[in-house]
Order: structure tokens, then C-alpha cells, then sequence
């Protein structure tokens, strides 16, 4: 909360108008390399999705040629693009993981 001063001295309280953040859409891309089961893990892993979501998610990335992991904040959405390419980079997979404005 601001404080504003009024000409008379008086203090009065405003109220801030916050806007609530910005969300992003993380998504997997397809491609013809990683591994159904390897993006399954992902999923799991870094999406806390059971095995039932992680797969109806594979298959909308493999027949689709895209899908949506989660919706986040723009900081959040950052963090869990790096670590899922990170971890594929490290698990020699070109599994493509981006986010866009939702």
C-alpha cells in the first residue's frame, strides 16, 4: 500500500492496482528422435503428472507435433523450460521444450 500526503497534511492510504502476472503455456515439440518413454519421464519428473496425464500429453506432442505441460508464471515457465532442455541435452535427446505467452 502507498501513502499519499494530502495539502492539509493529512496521510491517506491508496491502494495499488496490481495486475495479476503474465501466464506462459511450457510445451513440448515433436520430433522423430526422443523416445515416447523418455518424454514420459520428463513429464513426470518435472510436471509432477501421473502416467495417465504424462501419456495423453505424449500423444498430443507425437500426433500433434505439440503440447501443452502446465501453464506458470513467466519465471517459473523460464526455470522449467531450461531444466527439461538441460536434461534432455544431458540424456543426448533433441526434445525441444519452449514457452509461449497464454
Amino acid at each position: 500500500m502507498a501513502t499519499k500526503i494530502h495539502e492539509d497534511g493529512q496521510l491517506a492510504a491508496q491502494r495499488a492496482k496490481l495486475e495479476p502476472p503474465k501466464m506462459y503455456k511450457v510445451l513440448l515439440l515433436n520430433d522423430d528422435y526422443t523416445p515416447m518413454d523418455f518424454v514420459i519421464a520428463v513429464l513426470q519428473q518435472f510436471f509432477s503428472l501421473d502416467t495417465e496425464q504424462a501419456t495423453r500429453i505424449m500423444l498430443k506432442v507425437h500426433n500433434e507435433g505439440r503440447g501443452a505441460c502446465g501453464i506458470f508464471p513467466r519465471d517459473i515457465a523460464a526455470t522449467k523450460v531450461e531444466q527439461v532442455s538441460a536434461f534432455a541435452r544431458r540424456h543426448q535427446h533433441p526434445l525441444a521444450c519452449i514457452m509461449e505467452e497464454n
